[in-house]
């Protein structure tokens, strides 16, 4: 990173699945094949500079082989506090804000995290979204009669990514031993909770009903979907002060790939998918060598540019996949920042992230160049 990270997000994926019926981590459940902690994982990617995860012992493997070295996976503790506070400990000295996050709430979208990490940073201690309860709300005794019905008008139901301050957050652990969220242990020191619109997306995976809502929630009905495939590759180049540009980041002390523009392959694969997926021509009819505007043209340039001209062909971006293939640079370490990188550039879209290597076969194994392959999903706009 050319800078010292500023914000984290901590993911509690600690919980046992018991409630669905799993003997597996509620966060390694899975929903349209993807992980609940992958789908957290790549949402908060796009807002926070690094991310700490917390794994039941004996999966921290696991947990690993999804986020790879883009995230720290640390040890969760018997209760939710316990793991909070091992994961505080491993966030960089350097960060101010701190946003945690339950891997069960999988479809809370990145604009969410993005508006409490705002409110942070305009000065905000301790931010969490809520949602207005609906429902009238009866208090009952042990024997199951109504005691109270409490006035709902002052009710909300308080949702994850909850936001705070790093140093209100590690005084509020240091002080209390457990609480069902880390807002209630802030309140209990005195510090007031700004509270922000939640969104019905963010609500809590814990039942076998709920992966129905979810799936319900991810499977839009009485839409054009539309797919398309990308691929790119650029050999590295004989001048030996050509940058590397890859997946819209710059890779210091790196040789770059010949082209063009800046011969960003990830960039460019992406491109290449999306123009496939609505039908309007390929990365070379779109933005050719016979156009002097995209002489050097950055990866970030070009996925702006795809990104307008597929809107106004009516379409918008599901997500996009981009897998990358080379021996060097490793992706791993940067991950999540490629992850944000792209997405920005689409306009806050998902955005999946891969590497591999081909075992020395092709020119990629050879150390010869680097490729890319893509694949995007799009929703033709009602």
């Amino acid at each position: 990173m050319s800078q010292l990270p500023k914000s984290a997000a901590i993911i509690a994926g600690a919980g046992m699945g018991h409630r669905l019926g799993a003997e597996i981590p509620k966060a390694l459940i899975q929903i349209q094949g993807i992980t609940l902690l992958e789908r957290a994982f790549i949402s908060l990617s796009k807002v926070v500079d690094e991310i700490v995860i917390t794994a039941p012992a004996g999966y921290e493997e696991q947990f690993k082989a999804i986020v790879g070295q883009s995230a720290e996976v640390v040890t969760g503790g018997v209760l939710r506090s316990d793991s909070i506070r091992v994961a505080l400990k491993a966030l960089s000295p350097s960060v101010e804000s701190v946003l945690i996050h339950d891997a069960a709430r999988a479809l809370a979208s990145s604009a969410l995290a993005a508006r409490v990490l705002d409110e942070l940073r305009s000065g905000q201690s301790a931010v969490i979204p809520v949602l207005k309860v609906i429902d009238t709300i009866k208090e009952i005794d042990r024997d199951g009669f109504v005691r109270a019905t409490p006035d709902r008008s002052s009710l909300v139901a308080a949702q994850t990514p909850q936001g705070f301050n790093r140093q209100v957050l590690e005084r509020a652990h240091s002080a209390s031993d457990d609480a069902t969220d880390d807002a209630a242990l802030v309140e209990a020191i005195g510090v007031k909770v700004k509270t922000i619109e939640g969104e019905v997306s963010a609500f809590k995976i814990t039942t076998k009903e709920d992966i129905g809502q979810a799936l319900l929630l991810l499977s839009p009905s009485n839409r054009n979907f539309k797919v398309g495939l990308g691929v790119d590759a650029h050999a590295f180049s004989s001048d030996q002060d050509r940058k590397l540009w890859l997946a819209g980041l710059l890779w210091p002390e790196q040789i770059g790939v010949d082209g063009y523009s800046d011969g960003d392959v990830a960039a460019h694969a992406i491109c290449d998918a999306l123009f496939s997926a609505t039908g309007i021509g390929d990365l070379g009819s779109n933005f050719g060598v016979d156009d002097p505007k995209y002489q050097g043209a950055s990866g970030e340039t070009l996925l702006k540019e795809a990104l307008k001209k597929i809107t106004s062909a009516g379409y918008e971006i599901g997500n996009v996949s981009v897998q990358i293939v080379c021996n060097k640079p490793k992706i791993g370490p940067r991950r999540a920042e490629a992850i944000k990188a792209l997405s920005k550039a689409l306009g806050g879209a998902e955005v999946s992230v891969s590497a591999t290597s081909t075992d020395g076969l092709g020119f990629t194994g050879q150390g010869l160049g680097i490729s890319a392959l893509a694949t995007a999903l799009l929703i033709e706009k009602k």
